[in-house]
């Protein structure tokens, strides 16, 4: 039996391994913390991961491939709901660094490109925003 047969494909198979790549992400750290429980629960709705492909993707995160995406909209979503779970304990280590790098790089961007997207989103989450940034959020 194959691995689309066992879980589907398309969308929801994308979302799977987006889910495992967030598990990844979460414990490369050490043990999952419960603030990062409830943001994985959290992320398994929103990607609507059933509670048997959950249990599957906390015994083995790694068995699910990353699937990248042609919208670059959709990669930064992604990416987003990474720096959300790598912040539920308000700091990135340098494992959750390197990881989250190699992951920008298989969604597809370039290597370049990764470094400024987490550059800028280090910025956002750990608060350091520029009053010109914040001026901008604030009025847009």
């Amino acid at each position: 039996m194959s691995f689309s047969d066992l879980f589907g494909s398309g969308e929801h198979l994308r979302n799977l391994s987006h889910f495992a790549a967030i598990v990844n992400l979460a414990a490369v750290d050490g043990e999952i913390n419960p603030k990062e429980e409830v943001m994985l629960a959290r992320f398994a709705r929103k990607l609507d991961i059933n509670e048997d492909e959950y249990a599957r993707v906390l015994e083995n995160p790694t068995a699910f491939p990353l699937t990248a995406s042609h919208s670059v909209e959709k990669r930064l979503e992604r990416l987003h709901d990474l720096f959300r779970i790598i912040y539920a304990d308000h700091e990135m280590d340098d494992e959750e660094a390197e990881m989250i790098k190699r992951y920008a790089i298989g969604l597809g961007f370039s290597g370049e490109a990764a470094d400024g997207i987490i550059k800028r989103s280090v910025e956002i989450f750990s608060g350091q925003l520029s009053f010109e940034d914040y001026r901008y959020l604030l009025n847009k």
